[in-house]
């Protein structure tokens, strides 16, 4: 079942604010996710712990995180770089001792699996930032292979075993309900960016930020078109990724990862942004460029229609030849970029900070509230 969040009448959480546990990664959006959110909950009095799986993020995120709370970091792998279910037996002893050591009250998990053997004495919160199963149903028109059918009923599990079960949009609430039946209860809380809003200095180019060995991010059909346009195509993220997937790019500019500030920094330049993606369940980069009032350009799939309908052109996700299309109407039509932008910008503050800090808010109060909420002193049954 799916369900939008109460209205939005956050109740104290407690007099001394409450402490709350979130786990991460540091290969994609999840981080800038929990770190905005976490800026968010501090304002509010809410402490902040985080526990990391998988990659280490560089000295500079690391101290982003650090400044927002203590960091730890776990060896074992997230559920995604898995060689499969027993290479996260650990995984639920690490975030129960973590949870004993700063003593939290509440668990935010980044990943539904963490949930699945999970034995703590306070609330679970689990988001569904993206799993396999349904990544598999967008990118592959499928279920996944044998050697992965694992993440289905591990994710199940860890839905049934949390408290929450929390999808930043509708299209990957239905894609949920679709892969695993009727048995989770998800509610939708949209994601938020905390860039600045911003007015973009409309320069020649046309700009795209992802995971680009991600397929399901669809980076190929941007390589494909960038020589048909007029403006050069800017590729911002890793081609290679930690699972050893690979994207060559030999026709669009690839600048590799950079620093979220020297991408913002590219976003507030560019004169138009492309999101390609086959698979998204929200799609924070898009809205870090609305913030900056660039004209979007996405693919035509649930999620970027559910949530830009009205306020960006859209285009078959895999028609290179259709993108170029729009991307050559835009491009010499400097009018309609700064209306598309003017749009995107004004759709962009459903997606701000306080209406997700609110809608969580809620949340974690209805939870607190809970009989078996307690201060998390030694791990016990749930």
């Amino acid at each position: 079942m799916i369900l939008q969040p109460e209205p939005l009448r956050p109740a104290p959480l407690r007099p001394s604010g409450p402490t709350i546990l979130l786990t991460l990664d540091a290969v994609g959006g999840v981080w800038r996710y929990t770190l905005d959110l976490a800026a968010g909950l501090r304002g509010q009095g809410v402490r902040c712990a985080f526990l990391g799986f998988g990659p280490e993020p560089g000295a500079e995120a690391r101290a982003e995180a650090e400044a927002l709370g203590p960091l730890d970091w776990s060896d074992c792998p997230p559920d995604w770089l898995a060689s499969g279910p027993h290479a996260l037996d650990r995984v639920p002893e690490a975030i129960a001792e973590a949870a004993r050591r700063h003593r939290v009250d509440l668990i935010q998990l980044g990943a539904p699996s963490q949930a699945a053997a999970l034995k703590v004495p306070v609330p679970v919160v689990s988001v569904v930032h993206s799993c396999l199963p349904t990544w598999f149903a967008a990118v592959r028109g499928g279920h996944p292979p044998s050697d992965l059918a694992w993440h289905l009923g591990l994710n199940a599990h860890g839905m049934a075993n949390s408290d929450c079960v929390i999808a930043p949009s509708q299209a990957l609430a239905r894609l949920i309900a679709r892969a695993y039946g009727a048995g989770p209860r998800v509610e939708v809380v949209p994601n938020a960016s905390r860039a600045p809003e911003r007015q973009t200095a409309d320069e020649r180019f046309v700009l795209a930020v992802g995971r680009w060995w991600d397929e399901g991010k669809n980076g190929a059909v941007l390589d494909a078109v960038a020589p048909l346009l007029d403006w050069p195509l800017v590729m911002v993220g890793a081609t290679e990724g930690p699972n050893g997937a690979v994207l060559p790019i030999t026709r669009a500019q690839r600048r590799g990862p950079l620093s979220h500030r020297l991408t913002q920094d590219l976003v507030g330049r560019a004169g138009i942004f492309v999101a390609p993606s086959v698979y998204e369940p929200f799609g924070l980069a898009v809205v870090e460029a609305a913030r900056a009032a660039v004209p979007l350009v996405l693919a035509d799939i649930p999620t970027f229609r559910e949530l830009w309908e009205g306020a960006a052109l859209f285009f078959p996700p895999r028609d290179a030849e259709e993108l170029a299309s729009v991307l050559h109407g835009l491009q010499s039509d400097p009018a309609e970029r700064r209306r598309l932008g003017r749009a995107a910008q004004a759709r962009a503050a459903r997606y701000a900070p306080k209406p997700q800090l609110q809608a969580m808010l809620g949340l974690y109060a209805r939870l607190l509230t809970g009989d078996h909420a307690q201060p998390l002193l030694a791990t016990g049954a749930r």
